[in-house]
């Protein structure tokens, strides 16, 4: 899983994350809970189900394949009822979901430098505090590097979360943002800081010219620290739905991508998109969020999606 446990995981606090999870959720899978009433097992179901799984943006493919998939779990288990062929889904939902877990362990180097990109108004800088706030939840110290030098107001975002949890920023005015990241993994070896992580400007895909500066960055990074980045993430609002995808292709294709934070879910019924990017582009999903609080982002995990999801 991609996951990061340093201290043991406290039951109530978990069974809390699921219920605000589920609530979460909520917009989207109630398109596939009306599916599931006391209805025959039948063609019908079958219809209706691919119809919500499609309004949810899961994607031709990837609704495909579940629906094969299922249907090839009813006729080997006897399903005979419509809760049966619901809590199927929700297995055949974490097996496909399940590649996007991977093991994520930001002790393996210090400072771990963290890359974070996103397009404009993804979440990307409430991100980053929600990220820095549960490292320092498991003991890491963090230093966070305002690598968005274009946008002032993301730079007084990213000073705010700072203050809030009391991590320092490394930040100036204009500027080389590079250069801005380069002085902050100086500041964090000298300091012996756990974790660097690094905001970028937003942009989109098909701005070339600032895709490039994402990939000099990238490259000044590694001068700084010849293994570094040890992560990039990708930001993504999850009410963009299937232009999620291509945003993952153009970001991975420039930056090669190690994880994605998926921000939002509580305020879109595309949830399903998940589906698809596992399908088409399986990029490990580490974070996703379900709020506004600062712990409403927490690691990803197949299972308890999809439990959450079709509960």
């Amino acid at each position: 899983m991609f996951s990061f446990r340093k201290k043991s995981v406290d039951p109530a606090q978990e069974a809390s994350w699921f219920a605000r999870l589920r609530q979460g959720l909520r917009k989207t899978g109630s398109q596939l809970a009306a599916v599931f009433g006391d209805v025959r097992v039948d063609e019908a179901l079958f219809e209706e189900l691919e119809t919500a799984l499609i309004a949810s943006d899961a994607g031709l493919d990837a609704t495909r394949h579940l629906l094969e998939r299922l249907r090839a779990r009813v006729v080997r288990d006897r399903l005979e009822t419509a809760q049966e062929v619901k809590a199927a889904l929700a297995d055949e939902l974490a097996r496909l979901l399940a590649p996007l877990e991977r093991e994520f362990d930001p002790t393996v180097r210090k400072p771990f430098v963290v890359m974070v990109a996103g397009v404009n108004g993804a979440g990307k800088t409430t991100s980053i505090g929600k990220l820095a706030q549960w490292l320092q939840g498991h003991g890491l110290s963090v230093l966070l590097a305002a690598g968005d030098t274009f946008r002032a107001a993301a730079r007084e975002q990213l000073a705010a979360w700072g203050a809030r949890s009391r991590i320092d920023v490394v930040a100036q005015s204009g500027g080389d943002p590079a250069a801005v990241i380069y002085d902050a993994i100086a500041a964090a070896r000298a300091r012996g800081t756990d974790v660097v992580i690094a905001d970028t400007a937003g942009r989109l895909p098909t701005q070339l010219h600032l895709m490039e500066e994402l990939k000099k960055i990238r490259r000044v990074i590694a001068k700084a620290d010849p293994t570094a980045p040890h992560a990039v993430l990708l930001v993504l609002d999850a009410n963009t739905g299937q232009n999620a995808l291509a945003q993952v292709k153009a970001f991975d294709e420039a930056l090669g991508l190690t994880g994605l934070v998926l921000t939002k879910l509580d305020g879109t019924a595309k949830g399903g998109v998940i589906a698809a990017i596992a399908q088409t582009r399986p990029v490990p999903l580490a974070f996703i969020g379900v709020g506004e609080g600062i712990d409403d982002l927490q690691p990803f995990a197949a299972r308890e999606f999809a439990a959450a999801l079709l509960d």
